[in-house]
């Protein structure tokens, strides 16, 4: 059995998809094998002997010391685009509310709702529509 610790507040849904009878979940562990983290900053904090691997729920592994990890073949892993959708779904649904390409001033024609020539915000629409 694996003892994880999590050190932010990691969704019951996500915590259950670990086999009960493999994985323990205890916040207050002194000496877990595996540490669940979304933003806490891991850099003043004491890594175990015990600890076997850290996984970063998001993207990216600035909160984690990952140079002193690598030395104690802790591995360090994250879940970047876990939330690629639900982001998309809010730069869609936002851009009506932004104004579009609305400048101070008049628009007779009032804001516009388009993403043409936006970049990345065209490029989630692309994806949104694709995934339809």
């Amino acid at each position: 059995m694996y003892t994880i610790k999590t050190l932010n507040a990691i969704s019951p849904v996500g915590l259950a998809k670990l086999p009960a009878n493999q994985f323990e979940i205890d916040n207050e562990a002194a000496a877990p094998q595996g540490i669940l983290v979304r933003s806490a900053d891991m850099h003043d904090t004491p890594l175990p002997d015990s600890l076997l691997a850290i996984a970063r729920a998001g993207a990216g592994t600035n909160n984690i010391p990952v140079e002193d990890c690598t030395n104690k073949g802790i591995v360090v892993f994250n879940t970047p685009g876990a939330n690629a959708n639900a982001v998309a779904e809010l730069v869609v649904g936002g851009q009506p509310q932004s104004g579009g390409r609305r400048e101070l001033g008049a628009d007779p024609q009032g804001p516009r709702h388009d993403c043409q020539g936006r970049g990345e915000g065209q490029k989630g629409v692309r994806r949104s529509r694709a995934a339809r």
